[in-house]
């Protein structure tokens, strides 16, 4: 079975960071290109950052660009968000994916091209 398990989600001041973690269980993980997503309240989720099999691409939406750092660690079956200056439009739940035929230098925010999704962890910033 197939699980992917988010973490590291919390409540924090603006300007403030928070690192998520996301594990993959059940898949061979250095196989699928992983994406983190967003979904804040009355709104429709959307891609964060995507970071691609080999590491050599990551992509950002505008919005998180110079404040957000993905990354992965293929040994431990795990995806990092790096979240610095936190801003209160920022506050959603955030949700891991992994997608194995996801090309993250293309259509990377595209929800139905990923195959495994996590429950999602709250990231909560305070003005």
């Amino acid at each position: 079975v197939q699980v992917v398990t988010e973490s590291g989600g919390g409540s924090v001041q603006a300007g403030g960071s928070l690192r998520l973690s996301c594990t993959a269980s059940g898949l061979v993980f250095d196989d699928y290109a992983m994406g983190w997503f967003r979904q804040a309240p009355g709104k429709e989720r959307e891609g964060v950052s995507c970071i691609s099999r080999t590491t050599t691409y990551q992509t950002y939406t505008d919005s998180v660009k110079g404040r957000f750092t993905i990354s992965r660690d293929d040994a431990k079956n795990t995806v990092y968000l790096e979240m610095n200056s936190l801003k209160p439009e920022d506050t959603a739940i955030y949700y891991c994916a992994a997608g194995r035929d996801v090309y993250c230098s293309v259509s990377w925010r595209r929800l139905p091209d990923y195959n495994y999704w996590g429950q999602g962890t709250q990231v909560t910033v305070s003005s």
